[in-house]
């Protein structure tokens, strides 16, 4: 049994064991950061995806920036959303998943950006 997906308008500040079903739009750069906690350094890149609902920016981290590329759906299972630096973003986090699918998302509405409406924290 599958589990149930939501769309992308319906994501909010806070929403947790997110199920979504996305294609990717635009995969940026990957750039460095440095981890506060230990130091240790870590990949991290912005990835535009979305559904006919809307886009969001899925942030993802060293080993999952491999699995995507521009064009390929992916459904994300037990995701969480963030706000970073104002903007809403999709996480897959430590405890969810990245599957590649195919067949889930025919059209992807660009119009509808979640991450570019200003979020106060």
């Amino acid at each position: 049994m599958s589990t149930p997906t939501m769309k992308v308008k319906e994501l909010r500040v806070g929403s947790r064991g997110v199920n979504v079903d996305l294609k990717v739009v635009n995969k940026l750069e990957e750039r460095e950061v440095t981890a506060r906690m230990d130091g240790s350094v870590h990949k991290v890149a912005d990835v535009l995806v979305g559904d006919e609902t809307g886009v969001i920016i899925l942030t993802l981290w060293d080993d999952l920036i491999g699995q995507v590329e521009e064009g390929i759906e992916i459904t994300v299972e037990n995701g969480y959303t963030s706000i970073f630096k104002g903007s809403l973003r999709l996480n897959v986090g430590r405890y969810g998943k990245l599957i590649k699918t195919e067949g889930k998302v025919p059209t992807v509405d660009t119009t509808h950006n979640l991450s570019e409406k200003r979020v106060q924290v």
